[in-house]
């Protein structure tokens, strides 16, 4: 094999490698965060709340009956270690 195609064949096992980590922190966050919401009092029952990871960028989205339960759902997974950032879709929908 050529040291042009070794080269290649490493960087995309390298990338691979890279993307695989980056799933398998995401998954840890997605975990955490979710055990977290579920475990907090104002935020647990507070509705269906939905958590995606990319990156470390933490996505809600969902609904929430007030605005505490928003920005404390927000807290909680910033509080999560790895999470990057933020971004707050939830609803504020009261009963």
């Amino acid at each position: 094999m050529s040291r042009r195609a070794l080269l290649s064949l490493s960087l995309v096992f390298a990338s691979t490698s890279a993307f695989a980590q980056d799933s398998h922190a995401d998954d840890k966050i997605h975990d955490l965060v979710m055990v977290r919401l579920a475990g907090d009092q104002l935020v647990g029952g507070a509705g269906r709340i939905e958590v995606s990871v990319s990156g470390g960028v933490v996505t809600l989205k969902g609904r929430v009956e007030n605005d505490k339960q928003k920005s404390r759902a927000e807290h909680l997974a910033k509080k999560v270690k790895g999470v990057k950032s933020v971004d707050n879709q939830l609803k504020v929908e009261p009963r």
